[in-house]
C-alpha cells in the first residue's frame, strides 16, 4: 500500500487545507456561541496555551525521529562503502582466479548499490533488488568456495569481509524501512487540528488571513518532517557519496 507521507508536497497541501478548515470551523463555532450569548470561560486561555505547548512538544519529538532516521541511513551508506572497499582489498587473500572473480562481482554490486540510492522509479527498484540478490549469492559463492577448499585463517578473512558486505546491505534496507510510525503522525495531526480549532475559536472576528498563520506554519513543518523521513520522496535525500568515491577507487587490476 502506498504511503501518503512519501509525497511531502501532498502532505503540505492536504495539511494546509485541513488545518485552515479546522481554524475556520473554530471561528464559526465562536460566532454561533456569541449569537447565543455564550462566551468562553476564563480557563480557555489556559487550555489554548496547554494545547499549543503539547503541539510543540509532539512536533519536536517527531522531527527528532525523522532526523534520527535520516542520520541512520547516512551512516549505513558509509558502512556499506567501507565494507565493499575492505573486501575488495581482502580479495588478494584468495587464489588469483577467485580474487579476480570477486573483484568483478564487487564492482557490479557497487553499481547496483549506487543505483539503489538514486533511483526513484518503483519498477527499476524491483529490478535493482533482483540483481542485487543475484549478485550477493554469486559473491558469497565466489568467496566461500576457495575457503571450503582451503580453510585457512587468511582465506577466512576474505569470507568474513564478504559477510560484512552482505550484512551492511541488510542493515541499510532495514534503515530505509524504518519510518515514523503512523500512530505518531495521527497524534500530531489530531493535536494540530484541535489546536487550530481553538485558535479559530479565539479569533474574535479577525480576518481569514489571521486564521491562516498557524496552518501555514504547521503545514510547512509537517512538509519538512515528511521530506526528511521519506527516503525517496521530496528533495532531501541521502546521496551515496561514499559509495561513489569507492567506485572511483576500485579500478581493475
Amino acid at each position: 500500500m502506498p504511503n501518503p507521507f512519501d509525497h511531502p508536497l501532498l502532505v503540505l497541501v492536504a495539511s494546509l487545507l485541513g488545518l485552515w478548515m479546522s481554524a475556520w470551523l473554530g471561528s464559526r463555532v465562536r460566532g454561533w456561541r456569541a449569537k447565543g450569548g455564550e462566551e468562553a470561560g476564563e480557563d480557555f486561555s489556559v487550555i489554548l496555551g496547554g494545547t499549543l505547548t503539547l503541539l510543540g512538544l509532539i512536533i519536536g519529538f517527531t522531527f527528532s525521529m525523522a532526523v534520527g532516521r535520516y542520520d541512520q541511513r547516512k551512516n549505513y551508506e558509509e558502512q556499506e562503502a567501507n565494507a565493499i572497499g575492505t573486501e575488495y582489498v581482502r580479495a588478494d587473500l584468495l587464489p588469483a582466479a577467485d580474487a579476480a572473480k570477486v573483484r568483478g562481482l564487487l564492482r557490479s554490486y557497487l553499481d547496483q548499490r549506487i543505483l539503489f540510492y538514486v533511483t526513484r522509479d518503483a519498477q527499476q527498484l524491483r529490478q535493482i533488488d533482483s540483481r542485487t540478490t543475484r549478485l550477493e549469492a554469486e559473491m558469497w559463492s565466489a568467496a566461500a568456495t576457495p575457503a571450503t577448499a582451503q580453510p585457512t585463517p587468511v582465506v577466512a578473512l576474505a569470507v568474513a569481509g564478504m559477510n560484512d558486505v552482505l550484512n551492511s546491505q541488510g542493515y541499510t534496507q532495514a534503515a530505509w524501512w524504518n519510518r515514523i510510525p503512523v500512530g505518531a503522525w495521527t497524534l500530531l495531526l489530531a493535536v494540530g487540528i484541535f489546536s487550530n480549532v481553538l485558535i479559530g475559536y479565539s479569533a474574535r472576528g479577525r480576518s481569514l488571513l489571521f486564521l491562516l498563520l498557524l496552518p501555514i506554519a504547521l503545514s510547512t513543518t509537517l512538509f519538512l518532517i515528511a521530506d526528511i523521513d521519506s527516503a525517496r520522496g521530496g528533495v532531501i535525500h541521502v546521496r551515496p557519496q561514499n559509495l561513489e568515491s569507492t567506485a572511483q577507487s576500485l579500478t581493475p587490476r
